[in-house]
């Protein structure tokens, strides 16, 4: 059963694996970087080692370019197992070499699940070589690398991967590489994650012997590897079969044997690399946290950004739908028509009776100039919209595009958002034509009133309509001068009308329900365009939870390493009998044995 910090640990790892650093911001390739890395440091070594504590000890033999890792590997064997070469990169295999009895351990995925095995030789980074050799002790084995410096990008990111997978680095270097800046960028990762490191110096001069070793053993001191065993292998010639000298090697050979026959040296060591492993986890989590909220901030911004837009196209229409701006023009013409001459109000002011019967004669005589003045209406809403949301979306795209992740966003979506849909033009005449129903609605249903039928009767319900629709456009607020007066004159010879057929309260009640749903149709279609932005957003897939939920897991993995990794540690330095004794004198009540420490420094 999984205990709860590897279920915290496996919780992080979902998080992160769902974690998306889509925009190009300046701090996102590190955060990217530390994603790929935390991931690959949970699934090739902790969570694989947490699941079995008592897994054979792993080396992995790692360095500069030309340090000579696999002649040392195949040396320290006893014979050929890993392919040398002078030609850089050299392109092979990673090579993990184990004695035949644990085979179990690493044919299957519980390390590296991303690396296919082989038993053969293979030129493929992305297969591990297994090599089963009796000359390897129980209880270790060794995995020789690609170069950490390699002038192939693959090789390096191999490399990397292949180092935060071990339980203890043997780490090569030469008398003339030793000093450059990239191995020291590893070892002071190590140091950093409290990982168990061994440095091996490769081919030393007999003449500098007495010089180079020990200013490298200074510079170990100096950057917190003072405590890591060290070795120094002179330079010398290799035998027909590329094999260094035995005296050269057997210093390193001996140390490696004793590892592997002592069960609490080895438990130590993997409980320091471990530990040490999430503890950088719990370092770097929050740091991941906080490079994907500046991925949602900008999101979120952008979001608002567009949205603005349109929001300010609902308000133009609104503003333009109620200032007697579309009581001009055509909508104008086509009323006049409609109404007849310019003596109406003062009919208007004669007993309803006679007004109805006069414009009623002249209704049913002329019902086309109704049917004008309702199209006239339409068309003008329409021009009204696709002007509204053509602006929205070029605003919205010239918002995007002077942002750096806006830019990426447009040039990635494959979509032309400075323009409309091709469908709005098409889209708002729909809508008109909606809401002009729903006007029609609001008469007819204001009709059950017998009084109020006949009057609507007399008139035709598109008359009223369109008087009602004319009313909704009445304030004139905007409107000035001569067209004040005649878009004024409209909206008041439309009301007069409704108010003997409606009352003043219930013609205010009806106006300001046409508008409402006329507001409310504009809206339905700008969100529809606004929508166009949002789903591309969605597309990066940025979960707005993940930077919480990380930083509160590895909050709780924190807390919890320091509570299951103590009963661990017995576990990985007793072996099954010290164990079976210690739940013994526990079963009887008696003190249990005390948890080994883990070294300190860079203690192996």
């Amino acid at each position: 059963m999984a205990s709860a910090l590897e279920m915290a640990l496996a919780r992080l790892r979902a998080a992160l694996q769902a974690s998306r650093i889509s925009l190009p911001l300046p701090n996102a390739a590190a955060t990217q970087n530390q994603v790929n890395q935390a991931l690959d440091q949970l699934n090739d070594y902790i969570l694989p080692r947490l699941r079995e504590i008592r897994a054979p000890l792993l080396v992995i033999v790692g360095g500069s370019t030309g340090a000579g890792k696999s002649t040392l590997v195949n040396s320290i064997i006893g014979h050929a197992v890993s392919q040398t070469g002078v030609i850089r990169p050299t392109t092979k295999s990673p090579v993990l070499i184990h004695h035949p009895e644990d085979t179990d351990w690493f044919t299957d995925d519980r390390i590296l699940p991303g690396l296919a095995r082989s038993s053969g030789a293979y030129h493929d980074l992305h297969t591990l070589r297994i090599v089963p050799d009796a000359a390897m002790p129980r209880g270790m084995a060794i995995l020789d690398a690609p170069d950490i410096d390699s002038i192939d990008a693959e090789n390096r990111a191999l490399a990397a991967q292949l180092l935060a997978a071990g339980d203890l680095w043997l780490f090569i270097t030469s008398a003339t590489r030793y000093a450059d800046a990239v191995p020291w960028e590893y070892l002071s990762q190590a140091v950093e994650r409290s990982a168990a490191v061994a440095v091996v110096l490769d081919r030393v001069p007999p003449a500098a012997m007495a010089d180079v070793p020990a200013h490298l053993a200074a510079m170990m001191t100096e950057r917190g590897l003072g405590n890591s065993p060290f070795f120094a292998v002179p330079e010398t010639v290799v035998d027909e079969q590329g094999m260094l000298p035995k005296a050269a090697v057997e210093p390193i050979r001996s140390w490696l044997a004793a590892l592997a026959a002592d069960q609490r040296t080895r438990g130590l060591v993997v409980m320091k690399t471990l530990d040490g492993a999430i503890s950088s986890l719990t370092v770097q989590a929050p740091q991941i946290a906080a490079g994907l909220a500046d991925q949602l901030a900008v999101v979120d911004q952008l979001r608002r950004d567009a949205a603005a837009q349109f929001i300010d196209a609902i308000d133009y229409v609104e503003r333009e739908t109620r200032d007697g701006v579309l009581l001009r023009d055509e909508v104008l013409s086509r009323w006049q028509d409609y109404v007849g001459s310019g003596d109406l109000m003062r009919k208007l002011e004669s007993s309803f009776s006679r007004w109805r019967d006069r414009i009623s004669h002249k209704i049913k005589g002329e019902p086309i100039e109704s049917d004008n003045a309702k199209l006239a209406v339409e068309s003008g809403l329409e021009a009204l919209l696709v002007q509204a949301g053509q602006r929205a979306c070029e605003r919205a795209e010239a918002a995007w595009l002077a942002h750096p992740a806006g830019r990426s966003i447009i040039e990635q979506s494959g979509s032309d958002l400075g323009h409309t849909s091709p469908d709005f033009a098409n889209a708002a005449a729909v809508a008109i034509r909606q809401w002009q129903a729903d006007v029609l609605g609001l008469v007819t249903q204001e009709g059950s009133n017998k009084k109020i039928q006949a009057r609507i009767a007399a008139l035709g319900v598109n008359a009223v309509g369109v008087s009602l629709m004319l009313v909704a456009f009445a304030h004139t607020a905007g409107v000035t001068g001569v067209e004040a007066g005649i878009a004024g004159g409209t909206a008041i010879v439309s009301q007069k009308i409704l108010e003997l057929i409606f009352g003043d309260e219930g013609v205010r009640r009806l106006a300001q329900k046409a508008k409402q749903l006329l507001d409310d149709r504009a809206k339905e279609l700008m969100s529809g365009q606004l929508g166009r932005y949002t789903a591309v957003l969605e597309r990066l897939k940025l979960d707005p939870a993940l930077p919480r939920q990380i930083q509160s897991t590895s909050q709780e993995i924190d807390r919890l390493r320091g509570e299951e990794l103590v009963s661990l540690s017995l576990q990985a330095v007793l072996t099954p009998t010290e164990q079976a004794a210690v739940q013994t004198v526990e079963g009887n009540g008696a003190p249990g044995a005390p948890a080994a420490a883990a070294p300190t420094g860079g203690e192996a």
